[in-house]
């Protein structure tokens, strides 16, 4: 007929309509004819294979509900340089398939099927923070049941950006973000459901996670916001996962040692202050430090600044802290013990304010150096060899001491020192106790 369509343009027109107008749900059902005991007959459903192309809907101004869920299994690595976390997950998706139904009754009782998932229509749900193409194996399956409902899991290996704060390390929590959203379809053609609550898949995920190293699930909270972009609206469901660190393993190789490190310096303050291992003894110490700083580096976070680095840091000042005040006190005690210079009346007076009521003066040499509440210095020239020989008795008196002015003036500035090396140990211990406390309270917050 002029004007009319060709047979095979007919049957185009047909077929085409047929897939995108509403239709009868007989139109879908498949034909009990190629079920039996054995198998299913790959013909019965060709015509659902031919259509995977479409979305399995019967009206297209309705759209397709998928319900997401997952497990977490394992959790591989956590790059805190590139700001990654690596993990392994089994995601589970569900949806309606329109164009598949049958009677069971009819069927020989059989009621799901399982169906190469390269057949059917697939929706293109991803997680949105992934930074790797998708890993899952191929010749995947998907379950189909009776009434249409498809059912299909696959595991992936997930390389996802989360927002790493390592500030507490090694005593710190991730929340990390694992976002499903489609590709192409708004929230015209899909919308995102679970059919799982969040409890059940924390508790699935604690019970099936593999590895037990270093990081721990806490918990697992959800978000439903929508996502627009330009003019266009997108569903999606954003998973929120809490891991904590297990920090047994930088407590026993890193805190401990460090610990040891700094309580040994604490001690040596009680080696005498005139001995002359006292300072070599500290100088190990703080090489000693430094080497088990380089070892320990590369468990130690290669970017930002946490606190167990500042906690490092200030040992270390301390150590040298140490070291210097044991300098200035050598250096006390060797200039009183050769070229003691004049005191000054206001340091004379505090000395006589801050000791026991003793005389402020050397007593006599044969009952020791008790004048000014000293005990003997081992090492400490004798009075007669600084001075070279006695005073005489009318010289002593004089100067208000049965000895020599500069066997005095000696005992006063190796009393000073011995003032100046207490005071210095007890603001040390001040300092190292503030700070540790400082550190633990803000490890615990």
């Amino acid at each position: 007929m002029e004007g009319g369509w060709p047979a095979g343009g007919g049957f185009l027109l047909y077929l085409t309509v047929s897939l995108l107008l509403p239709g009868k749900g007989d139109t879908f059902t498949i034909n009990c004819s190629g079920f039996d005991q054995h198998g299913v007959d790959p013909a019965a459903f060709q015509s659902v294979f031919d259509r995977k192309a479409f979305r399995p809907v019967v009206n297209n101004s309705i759209p397709t509900r998928v319900n997401i869920s997952f497990t977490l299994s394992a959790i591989l690595e956590v790059n805190a340089q590139l700001q990654l976390l690596t993990s392994f997950l089994w995601m589970n998706l569900m949806w309606d398939n329109a164009f598949i139904s049958w009677n069971p009754e009819e069927c020989v009782s059989i009621d799901q099927l399982t169906v190469s998932a390269e057949n059917l229509w697939l929706p293109d749900v991803f997680i949105v923070e992934s930074m790797d193409v998708d890993g899952a194996p191929p010749g995947l399956t998907a379950i189909v049941s009776s009434e249409g409902r498809m059912k299909y899991d696959r595991p992936v290996r997930v390389t996802s950006i989360c927002n790493l704060d390592i500030f507490y390390f090694p005593f710190d929590q991730q929340n990390c973000t694992f976002t499903f959203s489609s590709f192409l379809h708004t929230v015209d053609s899909i919308l995102l459901g679970m059919d799982k609550e969040v409890w059940e898949i924390t508790d699935t995920s604690r019970n099936l996670i593999q590895t037990q190293g270093e990081w721990e699930l806490l918990g697992i909270n959800k978000a439903t916001p929508k996502m627009w972009v330009g003019s266009n609206l997108y569903d999606q469901i954003m998973f929120y996962v809490a891991i904590r660190r297990r920090p047994s393993l930088y407590i026993i190789n890193l805190l401990v040692p460090s610990g040891f490190l700094v309580a040994i310096d604490a001690l040596s303050f009680y080696l005498p202050a005139e001995s002359e291992n006292r300072a070599p003894f500290k100088i190990t110490l703080l090489l000693g430090y430094n080497v088990f700083l380089l070892m320990m580096n590369d468990l130690l976070p290669a970017t930002g600044t946490p606190l167990i680095s500042v906690y490092f840091a200030l040992c270390l000042s301390l150590m040298v802290i140490s070291l210097l005040e044991t300098i200035f006190i050598t250096h006390l005690l060797h200039m009183a013990t050769t070229q003691p210079p004049p005191m000054p009346w206001w340091l004379h007076s505090l000395l006589l304010n801050c000791t026991s009521p003793w005389k402020c003066c050397s007593a006599a040499p044969g009952k020791g150096n008790k004048g000014l509440g000293l005990t003997h210095l081992h090492g400490v020239k004798e009075p007669v060899e600084l001075v070279g020989k006695m005073p005489g008795p009318r010289e002593a008196e004089l100067n208000g001491c049965p000895g020599s002015p500069r066997t005095h003036l000696v005992n006063l500035w190796v009393q000073f020192s011995h003032m100046m090396d207490t005071l210095l140990f007890r603001l040390y211990l001040l300092f190292m106790a503030t700070f540790i406390i400082t550190v633990i309270v803000l490890w615990n917050t």
